[in-house]
This record gives C-alpha cells, structure tokens and sequence, in this order.
C-alpha cells in the first residue's frame, strides 16, 4: 500500500564487480529485476563500446532463430512452451549455441533449395506434360477435320504444288498474361502467324513462392524461319516457357511416357525431402522458445556491460545504478550469489551514493492496481516520492464512470464480459492474443470490472434497466383518482404530471432505494431528473476537487514546503470552500428545508423554494431580489451577511496566493547564498595554498518565479469555475445515455412489442435482433468509451491539477521478465 500511495525511496549505488564475475552478477540481477543501470559511457559510440562484439554474436543468432521460427510457421508446426525459465547461459556457452543455430541453419537452408530445384523440375515436367496433352488434342482436330486444317487454309496452296507445310512453337504462360501475349504476337507478325491456346486445368504451384498460379499451354503456327526467329523472341520477352514437341504423334507419346515416369521419380524425392526437412523443423521447434530466452538474456546482460565503466586495470567494472531502498538486502544476495556462480574469490561491493539527481519513480503494482497506473502514467509519470493518483483512483474512476453509466441492464452486460476476462485470466494471457484492441480490454480488465459493478448501482439508483424501471417496493404515488389523470389517459403512456404538492397523489413516504418507477412514465421525468443529476453533479464535483487540494497538502508536509501550506493551500481550500463549497450548502439545506407537507410552515413551502444558481450568482455581483409573495427574502437569517463575508474571503485569497511565496523564496534564496558565501570564505582562510574552488550559486530568477506563480494563481481562481461547470458533464452524459437507450427502445424494440399478428412472432425476432445489436454498438461501446474518456478528463485535469505534477520519470530496471513474456522490446 506504501508504494501505491508513494513512489519507493531510491537509493544512488556504486557496485565494483570483478572482471570473472561481473557477467554473473548482471544475470542474477537482471533475474531480480529491481535495479536500473546507468550508462556511464554515454559519449561512447556503441560500436566501440567493450562488449560490442558479443552483442553482435546475439544479433546474429537472433536473426537465425528467428529464420527458424518463420520455417516452423511456414510448416504450421507449434512451437513448445513450456513455462521454463532457464538461466542465462554462461560465456562459453556461446560457441555452442552458435554452432548449434548455424548447423540448423545450413541444413534447413540446403534442404530448401534442393526442394526448390526439385519443385521447379516437377514444374517443368508438369507444363510438358500439359503441353504435350493439349498440342495432341490439337493435332488430333487436324486429322479428323483435314478440309478445316490450318495447315492447308492458312495460307493458299500454289498452283502445282501441295499444301503449305507450316512450322509451330509450344509453351505455357501465366493466365492473366495471355491477352498481352497474342496482342505481341499480332502486331509484331501482322497477322501472319495462328495461335491456339487452351488451360491447364488445375493450379500449378509455384516453387518460389509457394503459391497456386494458374496456367495457359499454347501453340503458334508460322511460316518460314524469319517469323520464327520473332515468335520465339516474343516469347523470350513475354517470359512464356517453350517447350520441344516432336511433329509425329508416336514421338509425342513416347515423350510423355518418359515424363510420366520423371515425374514419379521427382514425386518420391520431393516427398523424402519435405519429410526430412518436417523432421528438422519438429526437433528445433521443441527448443526454439528455449533458445530465443537464452539469446535474449545474454544480449540483455553484455548490453548492461557496455554501460559500466572499466577501470585502468582491467580486473574490476564500476557500475552506477538506481535501486529501491527496501531491496537492498535482495540486491546483495544476488550479487553473493553471482559471484559465487563465477567462481570468483573477489566479493563485490556495493556503496550507496549521496547525489542530488532526481531519483527515478516506482510504484509497486498488481495484476490489479497496474492498470489504474497505466491511467495515471498516460498523463505523466509522477514526481519522485509525491502522492499517486492511482490509489484514488481505483474508487474515484469507476464511481465517475457509473454516474453518467447509470444504466443496470447495460452495466450487466459489461460486467459479463468483464467477469469472463477476470476469471479465464489464466488461459487468456497462455493464448497470447496479439490484437491491439484486445490487448487495451484485457489489460484493463479490472478497471472494466469495477466501472460495470458500480454501474449497476447507479441504475439502481435511477431504476433505470434498458430505459425501464422495476417496480419491486410499490410506488409511493396513487395517481389514480388525482386531479390531472384518469384511467383513459393512463393508458396513453406518458399522460401524467406528477406533483408532491398533491397530497391525493403522494403518500409523502419515499421509494426505498433510487428514484420511484413511476417517473419512468411522467410527462416531468426530464425535468425532475434534470434538477436532481444536475446538482448531484456539482456536489460530487466540489468534493473531488477539495479532496486534491487536501491531498496537496500531504505533498507539502512531506517535501516540508511550510511556505506553500500557508500561501497556497490555505488560500485555494477557503477560496474553493467560501464560493462552491457554499453552494453545495445551499443545495443541501434547500433540499432538508423547503418542501411539501404539514412539517414545513407556509414561508418553506415548495412554491417557496428559491433557485440555488440566483442566490450564487447575486452572491457574487452583491445583488439583492424582491421576494415572492408570502415567503421570506433569505433561506436563513443572516445570509447576506454571511455571503458578504466568504466573498471577501475569496477576494483576500487571490493576492495571498500570488504575492507572498514568490518574495518569501527570494528571501530564502539571498540567505543561502550568504550562508554558502560565509562557508567559502571560512575555506580560503583554512586553505594554505589559497586554491579554493569557486562558490556555487543556486540559480534564481525572481521574474520567473514571479509569473509562474501568476499563472498559477490565474489558471486556479478561473479554473475553480470552469471545473466545477466541467463536472456537468456527469449529469449531461447521464441524460444522454438515458434518452438514447428510450429513444432505441421506443424506436425499434416497441414496433415488434405493439405487433399482434402471427406473423408478429417472427417481426418480434429479426426486431430484437436488431434492438440487441444497437444496444452493444451504441449504448454500451460508444456510450461505454464516450464515458471513459470524459471521466478519464475529470481525473488528468480537475482531479489532479490540484496536486499533481507529473514531472518524473519511470523506473527501468534491467529485467528478464518481459522476455518470458515474450515482449520483443529491448533492453
């Protein structure tokens, strides 16, 4: 809890490892994950760094490994994993990795290419194979159609003399390049040449990329070697495949006899191959995971090692590094332990720093509060050792959220999907779901729990389920035989004005829990609910917004900033409380003293409730108005007097918070500047040889500090206005949400309700269907996000501007974890 509220005290430390053992030790804190190195050679360019070398080997047998896992894919293997976390493996090993990823590597890489020459041989003989087929159908048509051959009618027969004999070119091309292909052909022969083509029938596969193409045979009749010469170069161009046919059709099968058996032959090597190459791939896929931590862990600790100096002679490493003031005990027990891996006789040491740098910020998190820090740490990583919104904000967030989510029935169906997250957690973190959206919903899963929990509360509250309310307590209204509403326009849904000045209509006896469901069909509902949510907004925003300027004073008190307790909180939290704090006042003492019934005398009667928002605003402009008849001017005696008071209140607290610090801080400044002044003078007397270093002055800038402060002062005075009108958002959103879940419900799901035919059954079905499906989209995703980020607004900028600053910067250690969650990031 300690360090949920506040950031873990860090402590600056100096670690001297000894050559032999270094390594280890960086391993076994890396296991630990609790330290943050820094680099203490940051001019140093990373190529010439000590290490550079072995990072450079881990890069190299990543990139195999990673060849390695694409194979594995590529054959839909599934890659083992176990949940084994093994140690990272020490320098020696190396070589042996090495070898091990490089003899996978030639192998896998020479099986591939004897099956791609394999493949591109069977896709040769296959194409011949098709070619021969069609070419003999062609000529078959020939012979059986002599009259029609396109020997003899392509070209005229001279006189005394036989038929023409024309020459022919076969080969296959891709399908979609045919068009181009016979276009090519006929504008380069002029039409002096016959093409036939016809399709493969199946997809050939191709044995570079793997993928099915689809394939046309052709055949091109010519006459004479001129056109054949430009035929052939066409082809060349065009990329088609040509392939030799014999003119007879003995020869022809005889070909295609002996292809037959090429192929079968090709067919059983192709099989051993693929089958010995699967046998590879299943033996590295067992190890793979394995091999990839191991790499990872060994990058992670020679990238650490270039981070440490070396000292001149070269049997010790100095280190710089941010540890948690309560792990220190941890800390030396993993270095005790690295050492003693090593087999090292040095023990190392380890001596804290004083320093005046600002620490690094660390919050201990859970599978529960991490994602109420990912929302705080979006806006900005807290300073070091001040108040974390995020504790807060596991209550404040939800409860926010459900004020404008205050619908039961929707709420439901978030916190389903919720409670499936939080109870499969387990399963769904083995799967390792990769989607964007996916990873956002699940990480935050929590966060969805607790905002649909108390979002069922709030519809309670309003009883309000799929825009319908649930009458369990019986109304505290008899509407029945009141002045305005009979039982025929009862029946007319939305007929009836209710008023608790009716004493024939209310029993003056509240609904037990939330708003009475007789609401849920008066003409008034929206003013009713109005007045109510509208308040509530402002109440709920005061209180949020005074709970941050007390928790700033926890900030002061801790840091010991008595100055800024006096002239900043002080005046904010009188100022806050004299103006808004005082209209929630009013609002409450309205609410308890004006209303109907024999227990209020005539001057508290409701028809002399006054308006709370008239009463602020003449508070301000110091405004008096006339009363209504037959009731009193004030709410209470004394009230203008009072009002009077917190506005000068207010007033006064403007200058107190811009005048005062800025001068005070000069003061304080010009005494330390003396004092230090003093301190050197004193030195130089001591000092024989007179060689004192110069005095170090804290740099000050009044004018700075000056405007900052104004600004400061001028962005609360106006933002106290503008963030409590901010806060009605609450109310507006709740009103929205409402009338939109009415409006669907009154739209779509009612027509299939008022149907009465048989066929109504079946409308009913399809209607709610699509009722249902609206409801998801709109009602709880867009509604559902639209809430979240107004709420998410409320905490970045009402919330926490009041104490929070957010200047630091987050603490990262050097850790193994990510790397058996299988995050790709570096080190």
């Amino acid at each position: 809890m300690g360090s949920i509220f506040r950031s873990e005290e860090m402590s600056l430390c100096q670690l001297f490892l000894s050559s032999e053992a270094a390594y280890n030790c960086v391993s076994e804190i890396g296991e630990v994950g609790l330290v943050q190195f820094r680099d203490l050679n940051p001019d140093v360019n990373a190529f010439q760094r000590k290490f550079v070398h072995e990072v450079r080997r881990c890069d190299e047998m990543e990139r195999k490994l990673r060849y390695l896992e694409r194979e594995i894919v590529k054959d839909k293997l599934q890659i083992l994993d176990n949940g084994e976390n093994p140690e990272a493996p020490q320098p020696r090993e190396m070589i042996d990795l090495e070898a091990t990823f490089e003899k996978l590597e030639n192998e896998l890489r020479e099986v591939n290419a004897n099956a791609e020459t394999l493949k591109k041989n069977s896709l040769e003989l296959t194409e011949l194979k098709h070619v021969l087929a069609i070419t003999q159908l062609f000529f078959d048509e020939r012979d059986s159609e002599p009259n029609s051959s396109i020997t003899q009618n392509l070209l005229p027969a001279e006189e005394g003399k036989g038929p023409v004999q024309l020459g022919f070119v076969c080969g296959v091309t891709n399908r979609e390049r045919m068009p181009m292909f016979e276009r090519m052909l006929w504008r380069v022969c002029r039409g002096n040449v016959f093409v036939r083509q016809s399709e493969v029938p199946q997809a050939l596969e191709d044995p570079v990329t793997g993928e099915d193409v689809h394939k046309t045979v052709f055949i091109i009749f010519f006459q004479g070697e001129q056109l054949k010469t430009k035929v052939k170069k066409i082809c060349e161009g065009c990329r088609a495949t040509m392939y030799p046919c014999p003119e007879s059709a003995q020869e022809r099968k005889e070909m295609g006899h002996g292809v037959e058996g090429r192929l079968q032959d090709l067919s059983t090597v192709l099989n051993q191959t693929t089958d010995h190459r699967h046998r590879v791939l299943a033996a590295a896929a067992k190890h793979l995971r394995t091999w990839f931590i191991k790499v990872k862990k060994i990058k992670a600790i020679y990238h650490t090692l270039n981070m440490l100096n070396l000292d001149v002679t070269n049997k010790c490493l100095i280190a710089e590094c941010w540890i948690p003031s309560p792990d220190m005990g941890a800390i030396r027990s993993a270095l005790i332990k690295g050492t003693e891996r090593s087999g090292s006789s040095v023990e190392p040491i380890i001596n804290r720093m004083a320093t005046d740098m600002m620490p690094p910020t660390f919050h201990r998190t859970n599978k529960f509060t991490i994602g109420f820090q990912n929302l705080i740490d979006a806006y900005g990583v807290a300073s070091y050792r001040e108040v974390n919104p995020a504790l807060y904000t596991t209550t404040t967030f939800p409860f926010l959220f459900a004020v404008m989510f205050g619908d039961a029935g929707h709420a439901s169906i978030m916190l389903l999907f919720a409670a499936w997250m939080v109870l499969r957690e387990k399963q769904l973190i083995a799967a390792k779901m990769s989607g964007e959206i996916w990873n956002i919903f699940f990480g935050g899963r929590y966060i969805l729990l607790l905002m649909s929990l108390f979002s069922v509360y709030t519809g309670i509250i309003y009883n309000d389920v799929f825009s319908k309310s649930f009458n369990i307590f019986g109304s505290s209204w008899h509407v029945g035989k009141s002045a305005n509403a009979t039982e025929d326009n009862l029946k007319l849904w939305g007929e009836i004005t209710l008023n608790p000045d009716y004493s024939d209509q209310y029993s003056t006896i509240p609904y037990p829990v939330g708003f009475d469901p007789i609401w849920q069909i008066a003409v008034n509902k929206i003013a009713f609910q109005n007045s109510y949510k509208m308040k509530i907004s402002i109440i709920i925003g005061v209180f949020h917004m005074i709970f941050g300027i007390m928790v700033s004073l926890v900030n002061h008190m801790f840091f010991r900033k008595y100055v800024s307790i006096v002239f900043e909180f002080i005046p904010q939290i009188i100022f806050l409380v004299a103006l808004f704090g005082y209209l929630c006042i009013m609002v409450f003492y309205k609410w308890v003293n004006f209303g109907c019934g024999e227990a209020f005398d005539s001057r508290h009667q409701a028809n002399c409730a006054p308006s709370v928002l008239i009463y602020f605003i003449n508070m301000v402009l110091l405004k008096k108005d006339d009363p209504l008849p037959n009731c009193d001017q004030w709410m209470y005696e004394g009230q203008y007097t009072v009002q009077v008071v917190l506005l000068l209140l207010a007033l006064i607290c403007v200058p107190l918070m811009l005048f005062p610090k800025p001068f005070i801080m000069r003061s304080q400044h010009r005494a330390r500047a003396m004092q230090q002044q003093m301190v050197n003078n004193s030195t130089a007397t001591v000092e024989e040889n007179g060689d004192t270093p110069a005095p170090v002055h804290e740099e000050f800038e009044f004018g700075e500090v000056f405007i900052e402060q104004a600004i400061h002062t001028i962005e609360f005075v106006l933002g106290s206005v503008s963030h409590t009108a901010s806060y009605l958002r609450l109310w507006a959103l709740s009103l929205a949400h409402g009338q939109l879940s009415e409006v669907l419900w009154n739209m779509v799901m009612k027509i299939g309700l008022q149907q009465s035919s048989a066929v109504g059954c079946v409308l009913l079905y399809l209607i709610f269907a699509a009722w249902a499906a609206l409801t998801v989209s709109i009602l709880v995703l867009m509604e559902g996000l639209s809430a979240f980020l107004h709420t998410l607004r409320l905490h970045w900028v009402e919330f926490q501007s009041k104490f929070y600053k957010g200047e630091g910067y987050a603490f990262a250690p050097l850790t193994f974890k990510h790397i058996m969650a299988g995050d790709d990031e570096e080190p």
